[in-house]
């Protein structure tokens, strides 16, 4: 069957044969992949920052956004069934005993580092006409989000980052006030920096949850418009034309910053403006670059007197993709045209290598695998 691999040995990324997966336990399935999306993990794997292959192979199957439909189920597969679409979660424990988070399920909390993950650590990713899965890391969708699906694993980002939000705040007192009949919406202000998929879903996760949301990002095409943000009830504000410190006056007070760029430069311009109680949610790994000057002092005076958080969060438990699976439903309902234009262009998987090019451009660009 067609997958697509890179050799890090070799420094080659092509389209090869790899061996049809059979099912091997009755607690697996046979999924036919159809969508997998492409983003900026890819193109650092690709350039060999990093991705391992699987022990006994010198290459590694790219892809780790899936949309798959199950073709076969073991005797003791009981959450899906043939016909059924699905998303895969990509993170899998490591082996150790006293990792207490990967034994409890919570591998996104892993202690030893020694966890694998599909398309980028030592597992074989998504990029493949089909994948073997354990039931455990298989989550049904609704064939009502066939054309959106896709989108469940970036959407992840998001749904653990507000959750880990929502259990730190039960610090102090955070409730909107309630007026009389309803709960008021737009009590807590949140930014959010970066305007691709991990940014505009989070903002999307953000407005349904109440906030006030401001996206702060930068245009390929200068524009000071943006009609996803707009759309959904946002603002957006382009940082070509406005300062860090013009966004902070356009906002006011900032309850939350969920970062999405991955540039660390503008992220601790921002930060300096955060408002008391506040909570900076890193989720960007930025390339390493030459050094920035940062006022440390007025930073960590500011966490200090004002009890804010600096937060990061990576990969997702089950439940949240459950919770993207839900929320991606409720956006599909709300704004449809919206989520459907996050998706840019569908490659087929013999030009798979067009899109993983850092010039391929687009918001979210997607491999189709089958229809």
């Amino acid at each position: 069957m067609k997958a697509v691999a890179v050799f890090p040995g070799k420094h080659e990324v092509r389209v090869i044969d790899h061996p049809e997966p059979q099912l091997a336990s009755p607690t697996q399935a046979k999924i036919k992949m159809l969508d997998v999306g492409v983003c900026g993990t890819d193109r650092e794997i690709i350039s060999f920052e990093y991705g391992t292959p699987p022990d006994g192979f010198d290459y590694l199957i790219l892809g780790h956004e899936s949309l798959g439909e199950v073709v076969e189920a073991g005797s003791k597969v009981s959450k899906v069934k043939p016909g059924e679409l699905v998303v895969m979660t990509v993170r899998r424990p490591c082996p150790h005993p006293e990792c207490v988070a990967c034994r409890d399920g919570r591998q996104d909390f892993c202690y030893t580092g020694d966890f694998t993950e599909r398309g980028i650590k030592q597992q074989h990713g998504f990029m493949t006409e089909f994948v073997i899965e354990e039931e455990c890391y298989i989550n049904a969708v609704p064939r009502a989000l066939r054309d959106v699906g896709v989108l469940v694993e970036p959407l992840t980002i998001a749904e653990k980052s507000l959750e880990q939000l929502w259990l730190i705040q039960q610090r102090l007192p955070w409730a909107c006030p309630v007026e009389p009949g309803k709960l008021r919406e737009h009590c807590h202000r949140a930014v959010v920096l970066g305007a691709g998929p991990v940014g505009l879903l989070g903002a999307m996760a953000l407005r349904i949850a109440g906030f006030d949301v401001t996206v702060y990002s930068r245009s390929r095409t200068h524009d000071e418009n943006n009609p996803i943000v707009s759309t959904i009830g946002a603002r957006y504000i382009a940082a070509e034309t406005h300062s860090v410190d013009e966004l902070a006056i356009a906002v006011g007070s900032i309850d939350v910053v969920y970062e999405a760029v991955g540039a660390s430069g503008v992220a601790f311009d921002v930060i300096q403006h955060l408002g008391p109680n506040g909570v900076f949610i890193f989720t960007g790994v930025p390339g390493r670059k030459g050094p920035l000057e940062v006022d440390t002092d007025y930073i960590m005076k500011d966490v200090v007197l004002k009890n804010q958080v600096i937060l990061g969060s990576v990969n997702a438990p089950p439940h949240s993709f459950q919770a993207a699976i839900r929320d991606l439903g409720t956006f599909v309902q709300k704004w449809p045209d919206a989520v459907r234009s996050l998706i840019t262009a569908r490659f087929p998987i013999e030009h798979a290598l067009l899109p993983l090019s850092n010039d391929a451009g687009g918001i979210k660009n997607v491999v189709v695998v089958a229809s």
